[in-house]
């Protein structure tokens, strides 16, 4: 008889209100010691009806090496898992803990994705159109809040948003100070011209 198919990543869902689902659940994905990623508590989701789904948070566990699915199931059994899915697009599922590419979907905050044991979720599920997209946010940000200080920005990135901090530290340095500069020269020019800040 052949052996089962083995596999990778995995992925479970997990209601902590069921009575199967222990309060310690996630102490025990943490004594698993495999790199997982739990997602923010999905309590916004609909079904297609328009009704709310039971709230739930979807585990995703990644191993070194290849496992089958009874044997990943005994794991998601003790923190009360419902259903297994082997997981064929470690970046598409990782994207979708968080709905980012189902736009008619709740977004949830990256932010509030629990990583254990070393996985990096900003790394997993970085797209080069997303660097794009956090520039313009930080652009955006920059413009609102008056701030033409890259320090100022920096410090408010590394406190509150990881995602722009890992651009400024990795990539986005360049574009952002030339935009501050540039903001602040504008923002100079417009208080010579009118004697009053611009907006």
């Amino acid at each position: 008889m052949a052996s089962a198919r083995r596999f990778r990543n995995f992925a479970t869902v997990v209601y902590p209100d069921s009575e199967n689902t222990p309060d310690s659940w996630l102490s025990i994905l943490q004594d698993f010691k495999t790199p997982i990623l739990v997602s923010p508590f999905h309590d916004q989701d609909l079904n297609p009806t328009g009704e709310p789904k039971k709230p739930h948070y979807h585990v995703l566990i990644m191993f070194e090496g290849m496992k089958s699915p009874d044997q990943v199931k005994e794991l998601f059994d003790q923190v009360g898992g419902v259903g297994l899915e082997t997981v064929n697009s470690l970046r598409g599922y990782a994207r979708y803990l968080c709905h980012l590419d189902n736009p008619d979907k709740h977004q949830y905050f990256p932010g509030d994705v629990q990583q254990m044991s070393g996985v990096d979720y900003l790394e997993i599920i970085g797209l080069p159109s997303d660097r794009y997209e956090l520039i313009g946010e930080m652009i955006d940000y920059c413009q609102v809040e008056y701030i033409y200080s890259y320090a100022t920005l920096l410090v408010y990135a590394r406190h509150n948003r990881q995602d722009w901090f890992r651009i400024l530290c990795d990539s986005g340095t360049i574009v952002i100070k030339e935009f501050l500069k540039s903001l602040r020269w504008e923002h100079e020019q417009y208080m010579k011209e009118n004697g009053r800040p611009n907006g």
